[in-house]
């Protein structure tokens, strides 16, 4: 079945830095909103003519009600930084909601965050209906957490200790003798490949989104390959693309 898809000019609601170099901006949309899922993404594209490829954004929070869209994002280039420089009332192309979200179940959960990988695991805190565990792995500074409080039991790892566990995710996890039956995660690749480790060990579900850089974000350039386990007639290894066949993949399906 073909998924929904839509190109808009979005209206930027609000948005405030929320941390150094993040910043927070809700986007008024027709569409988009309306058929969004947790972790899914929407491409963003600049208003500098020079600038052709989109910014992919995760969705950190989907208010249907209003139309709207939260992203968090770091700014981390030229098109984050224009990004980051404007202000409510001012518009934006926008494309999505785009690639595959979370599969939702009821089975006890880690909701696991890591960096810039921690926004999208917000609206998936929301939409779960399940007793959550709630970990968010830092580098220092600390964003989102008064948003995450609401939503479950939270637990924080930093990498120089200056909040909760000092290591990460995975060290808070063992710290606080924590436990579940299915992982959805986001993150770095080695907080992912470690997750999948850990997954295993247990015999736990895992649900894994990729942070990749991207190019077109609609699956046709071949810029976000990542390898899969899923192999052909002919027992070749597949390579998928993050942003059609992900962000979200089941962790077993993936090889790091």
């Amino acid at each position: 079945m073909q998924r929904e898809k839509f190109e808009e000019t979005a209206v930027i609601l609000e948005q405030k830095k929320i941390a150094g170099g993040i910043y927070s901006m809700w986007l008024g949309t027709k569409e988009i909103a309306a058929y969004a899922k947790a972790g899914q993404f929407v491409s963003v594209y600049s208003n500098d003519g020079s600038r052709l490829l989109p910014r992919p954004i995760s969705i950190c929070e989907i208010d249907r009600e209003k139309k709207a869209l939260r992203l968090v994002y770091r700014v981390v280039g030229k098109g984050t930084e224009e990004f980051s420089a404007m202000r409510s009332g001012e518009a934006l192309k926008v494309v999505g909601p785009l690639g595959n979200g979370f599969p939702k179940g009821e089975k006890k959960a880690f909701l696991i965050g890591g960096g810039i990988g921690i926004p999208p695991m917000l609206e998936l805190a929301k939409e779960l209906e399940c007793k959550k565990q709630i970990v968010l792995g830092f580098r220092d500074e600390l964003f989102l957490m008064d948003e995450f409080r609401e939503q479950g039991e939270v637990y924080v790892a930093t990498e120089d200790g200056s909040a909760g566990t000092k290591g990460n995710v995975l060290d808070a996890i063992r710290e606080n003798a924590l436990a579940a039956d299915v992982i959805y995660a986001c993150g770095p690749t080695p907080m992912l490949r470690a997750l999948k480790e850990y997954a295993a060990e247990k015999q736990i579900e895992c649900w894994i989104s990729m942070e990749e850089r991207m190019a077109c974000g609609i699956g046709a350039c071949l810029a976000c390959v990542c390898k899969s386990k899923e192999v052909d007639a002919h027992s070749n290894v597949k390579n998928k693309r993050i942003c059609k066949e992900g962000p979200v993949f089941a962790a077993e399906e993936v090889e790091f």
